[in-house]
């Protein structure tokens, strides 16, 4: 399972809006965070989610154990499973 963690707050709505559009991604709640998951990667388009670039690279609040960040740049953040 493939868990990242980003800050609720309006700023960040749209990357979660963006992954819940992947059928194999959930997007919940735990705390202050939107809890996006899957069991297999996470792939959020950049440009999808109209984030400029302050905001994208700012909004990764963590990763859960079992996955890790392989890219994050001006096209896309992707979680994979470790």
């Amino acid at each position: 399972m493939t868990t990242l963690y980003v800050l609720d707050v309006p700023e960040n709505t749209p990357l979660a809006t963006v992954a819940a559009r992947d059928p194999a991604v959930t997007v919940g709640r735990i705390g202050p965070y939107f809890a996006i998951t899957a069991d297999g990667s996470i792939v959020i388009d950049r440009r999808a989610t109209g984030c400029r670039h302050a905001v994208w690279y700012s909004a990764v609040g963590g990763v859960a154990r079992g996955g890790r960040i392989v890219q994050h740049d001006k096209d896309a953040l992707r979680v994979e499973p470790s």
